[in-house]
């Protein structure tokens, strides 16, 4: 008695090949787009942060009726600074509030060069001016 083996189903290397050259255009055209996606989110993460940095600050002046000073910096959100009456925070919860979506703290001034005060990042580069995710983001850009 012979056993008669079924024919097999597999895909050939020709199929295959086609397979992945079609999923390597898929990928060609889609990873930009996904990749423009995410460094434009860093920017906006960070202009979201400024804002609610900048709020905090506004908070803190509501109750100490003074800005903290330069020196002080961000960290008076956090902690009261020496001497301060009437410090009603934390103003926010976690020390890295107070880092950029490109691992830096967020710069702080006052008096502002744009308004009472500024709170700002430099981007991704780390450098004044710049576009995209390079570019400055401030409390000075709000609407």
């Amino acid at each position: 008695m012979r056993r008669r083996l079924a024919p097999s189903r597999g895909f050939t290397l020709l199929e295959l090949l086609i397979v992945l050259v079609i999923m390597g255009l898929i990928m060609a055209v889609v990873t930009p787009q996904v990749m423009n996606m995410f460094s434009g989110a860093k920017t906006d993460a960070a202009a979201l942060q400024v804002e609610t940095l900048t709020t905090a600050i506004n908070y803190y002046h509501m109750d100490t009726r003074s800005y903290p000073d330069t020196e002080q910096g961000l960290a008076a959100l956090l902690k009261a600074p020496s001497g301060v009456q009437r410090w009603n925070g934390p103003y926010v919860r976690k020390r890295q509030h107070l880092v950029d979506p490109w691992g830096r703290p967020y710069r702080y001034r006052y008096p502002g060069q744009h308004g009472t005060v500024d709170v700002y990042t430099l981007g991704a580069d780390d450098r004044e001016g710049g576009e995209g995710e390079n570019a400055d983001v401030g409390n000075w850009d709000a609407p």
